[in-house]
Order: C-alpha cells, then structure tokens, then sequence
C-alpha cells in the first residue's frame, strides 16, 4: 500500500511528549519520534491484540534462560539477512529501552573508581550514566571538519583511555552528528577497545534509519574477538515510530557479560510490556514497504532542509546526516544573543534540542528533527528565517 507521509496529526490530544512540552503556539521538532502514523500491519496487529481484551503476563520477554519465542527468532534471521551477522536466540536480551540498557551495562560492568569514556557532542544519556553507576566519565571529542562532518581523532581517543577506563559506550549511526561509522573507523574502535581491555556498548538505536549508499555494520559483527567483547542495543521504536511502547533489546554473545547484565536487571527492571512485543514482532516481519517508502521521504526532508539552511538562514551550517531523522545545525556565525535553543523558541516558536545539552562540542548547536511532514518542517523554517531576519 503507499503510505501519505504528508498527512498533518494532531498529536495534542493523546498527551504526545513532543508536542505537550510546549505551548500550543510552538511548532516542536524536538525529540526523536516521528509525526507519521506508525506502519498499517503494527496498527492491526495492536488492535487485534486489544480486540481480545486480556492483559495478561506475556509468554517470552522475561529473559529466561532457554526462553524461545517467534520474536527471537525474527530477530536471528534479521542480522543474519542484514549484516551477515549470526547470533543466537538465547543471546537476546529484552528491555523497556535503550536508554535502560546503556545504563545497565554500566552498572553490570561497574568497578571501584571505574571511568566510562563516550565521544561527544553525544545524545545526553550517555553524559549521564557514568554517574549514575558511580563511575567516572571520560569524554573524547570528536572532530568538527571544514565541511560540518564530524570524523574520530584517534589521537585523543587513545590519549583519554586510562588504568581506570573499563567500558567505551559508542552510538552508531550517531546521535547527534548523523554520522554513520565505516567498517575501516569500527575496526579501529574495536582494535583500541581490545588492547585496553574495553569492553563496548554500542547504541545501535538508528540502525535501519540510513540515506542512500550508506552501510550499517553492528560493531560487534566484525569479528568473534569483538562480539565476545561487545554489548549491542536495538530497537523498532526509532524505525517504526513505536518509542512509546518500550520495546527494545540487547544482543550479548559473551556468556558471563550476559549473566552479568542479567544480574544487574534482577528485582529492578521489569519485563516488555505486552503491546511493546506484539508490537515489535509485526513491525519486523511486516513493516519493509511502509520504511522502504519512510526513508525516501526523509530522504527528501533531509535534502529540502539542507538546501534552505544554505540559501535561507544566514550564519548556520549543516552537513546532511548519513543516518537518522536528526539535523545538527551550527549556529555559531548567526551573531544571535543568546543561545540559538533559546533565540529560536522565542523568536520563532520553533522548539528544537539545546546543543549545549549533548556535551562539549555541543554549544551553539541546535538538533533539529525532520521526522514530520513537510508543510511541519516548511512552517518551522519559514519562522526561523523569519526570526534572523529581525
């Protein structure tokens, strides 16, 4: 079926996160979730399951050992078909969130004095998880080019690892910078975070969401050593525009890694909920047609938007993202008085993410989401050009 990305919802009656947070008047392209109608069979298959009218404990999802559902062995056949990738069914783990999975590895994996090192600018719970574990955080900036892409400094990064460096948390495809690593830059990561004794935790969350002649390889494909060494988190919510169902998962190959996290969840994180499975299950095995014809839109926004930062709005940047549904825009020549979070909301009534918030490198940014429809994305830009012009 062809599906109308240009349909306009509206979201403010059903207590919508994004578009709640602010006043009626403020159009938000904020937060990481998409204003387009999730895929028609996740639709069915919801109804269907709320047409039965039982809620009850879910079969699967609670992480026992030998735990086989039909879920899992989608999941298998995915990386298998996707990136050459085999894993095995016992080696899934489920969980609300990704964000509760990065959190997890780090107090799975906590040491006495431990230190966390991320690259930033980076999605803001990474800054946050070394403490919530008790660990120190380390930060390696990553690179800002001449041309507004972003590349590792390999220096800096070997140079940040300490005695105390025990886990490297990597975001891929890259929240907020768009970057979409190559095999060539994870095969360093990886040969680094081995000779330290590194353990990985890759936040894989965009994975599907890819432009045109970009690749997605999960790190931990790169070899047994690595996948013995790497904790992978995923998820549909991004893909499929279900984040507020809370289904997402994490893919351990290592036996004790996998025990360790497991202890980690025990009496403090719950099970995926019901709707959150059904959900997830009929997005893989049947949600291709809708995000074959998704990202092509987006495709579509993402250049549409790249061309009127350029020709439109004075003293801002952006380098088109290789991956997400997310722009990063470098507002630091715009000569604006105050934060472009704050100049933007106030003058524009746009509402957008503060740079500042994804760490050091982050100040004078602004990330913008393109996930909506296009007359959305068209009105937020006319009004911040509006608001430079003055």
């Amino acid at each position: 079926m062809r599906y109308d990305f240009n349909q306009v919802i509206d979201r403010r009656p059903t207590d919508s996160g994004k578009w709640n947070n602010y006043a009626e008047d403020v159009l938000p392209l904020w937060v990481a979730d998409m204003d387009f109608q999730s895929p028609q069979p996740v639709l069915q298959a919801l109804q269907e399951r709320v047409e039965h009218g039982i809620f009850g404990y879910p079969a699967y999802g609670f992480n026992f050992p030998g735990e086989k559902s039909e879920l899992r062995d989608v999941l298998v056949t995915r990386m298998q078909q996707l990136y050459g990738w085999q894993i095995d069914a016992g080696d899934l783990f489920f969980l609300p969130g990704v964000v509760t999975g990065l959190n997890l590895t780090c107090h799975a994996l906590s040491q006495p004095g431990g230190a966390v090192l991320i690259q930033t600018p980076v999605y803001p719970p990474f800054l946050r998880m070394g403490s919530n574990a008790s660990q120190q955080l380390q930060t390696m900036q990553l690179t800002y080019l001449a041309s507004g892409q972003y590349e590792v400094d390999w220096e800096a990064f070997e140079a940040a690892i300490t005695p105390e460096t025990h886990l490297f948390t990597l975001c891929n495809p890259h929240n907020p910078v768009g970057r979409v690593f190559r095999r060539d830059e994870l095969e360093r990561m990886a040969e680094i975070c081995l000779r330290h004794n590194l353990v990985i935790c890759s936040d894989e969350i965009h994975c599907d969401l890819l432009f045109s002649d970009q690749q997605h390889i999960p790190i931990a494909s790169l070899s047994p050593e690595v996948a013995q060494n790497t904790i992978t988190l995923m998820a549909p919510s991004k893909t499929y525009n279900i984040a507020g169902l809370g289904c997402s998962f994490a893919i351990i190959q290592n036996p004790e890694l996998r025990k360790k996290f497991h202890q980690a969840t025990s009496g403090l994180v719950g099970w995926v909920n019901v709707m959150g499975l059904t959900a997830a299950l009929a997005a893989y095995r049947y949600g291709q047609e809708w995000l074959d014809q998704l990202l092509v839109y987006l495709q579509g926004n993402r250049d549409y938007l790249s061309n009127y930062v350029a020709q439109e709005l004075p003293g801002i940047r952006m380098a088109s993202p290789e991956g997400t549904y997310l722009a990063w825009l470098d507002c630091r020549a715009a000569g604006l008085p105050v934060s472009p979070y704050n100049f933007f909301l106030e003058k524009a009534r746009v509402g957008l993410n503060d740079g500042a918030t994804f760490g050091q490198g982050g100040e004078g940014f602004v990330r913008l989401n393109f996930g909506c429809p296009r007359s959305t994305l068209t009105a937020a830009l006319e009004r911040m050009q509006a608001a430079l012009k003055g």
